[in-house]
């Protein structure tokens, strides 16, 4: 019980760190589409270095390459249906999914949805897989990563006419869509124990799917390809030391 009120307490920690990003929403109304690109970029690279170090690593250490084989497709399935069937909208990139009638807001709020399942999942497994101080660095690599997310939440919606509080209020919530993820990810390892190479891997799945799928093209989509590319380097590095030190 208290590794499962970890996962949940640590999951719901980074998640609400997308409110830190949004604060500057009170006092800016645009936010430059480079800082944006390199917002995402950051971000994407952050999540590249949590997937493979504290998702994949640890599951074929703990786990047959069958089963994280297994377990990663499973996992890129599932976003395909999501995104698939689920209707949502990105600022940039417009509408995906299935037809539907609901506002732009609620489409929108429907593909941060999408996008920030996994990570809060990647954190409950992370603590469901009994390594403290790995899940720790995976929790703190997630919730660093929220912060830019938190912005690039509350600007778009900013621009597009709403209320700063609006604004910052939907980045704030759309963020506590990842304790559900995780409350998820550690109550079925540590009841299921047996499942944990696969809940990793399915959990590197889902990330691998956003970063490739929504984040890198996003970010690459109004020309800033090269300096979301550099961002990307700086935050797979972050990452990668908080897994090292802490891990």
């Amino acid at each position: 019980m208290n590794i499962i009120l970890f996962g949940l307490i640590a999951s719901l920690l980074a998640g609400l760190a997308t409110s830190v990003g949004a604060i500057p929403v009170f006092f800016i109304k645009r936010l430059n589409q480079k800082v944006y690109a390199s917002m995402l970029g950051f971000a994407a690279g952050v999540m590249l270095a949590a997937t493979f170090f504290s998702l994949l690593v640890p599951a074929l250490g703990k786990g047959s390459v069958f089963q994280v084989i297994v377990g990663f497709i499973l996992g890129v399935i599932f976003l395909e249906v999501c995104d698939k069937f689920i209707p949502h909208q990105h600022f940039l990139k417009g509408k995906e999914g299935s037809s539907s009638h609901l506002r732009k807001i609620s489409l929108f709020i429907f593909a941060i949805t999408i996008h920030n399942f996994p990570e809060g999942l990647s954190v409950g497994v992370g603590f469901g897989a009994g390594d403290i101080k790995s899940a720790l660095a995976l929790a703190m690599g997630i919730g660093i990563q929220n912060i830019p997310e938190g912005a690039a939440v509350a600007f778009p919606l900013r621009a597009e006419g709403y209320s700063k509080r609006y604004s910052f209020s939907i980045a704030t919530l759309t963020g506590l869509v990842e304790p559900l993820g995780g409350i998820l990810g550690v109550t079925l390892v540590v009841i299921f124990f047996k499942v944990l190479p696969i809940a990793l891997a399915f959990a590197a799945g889902c990330m691998l799917y956003v970063i490739s799928g929504e984040i890198i093209p996003e970010s690459h989509k109004e020309g800033f390809g090269k300096i979301a590319t550099i961002w990307l380097i700086i935050g797979f590095i972050v990452m990668m030391s908080l897994d090292t030190i802490f891990g």
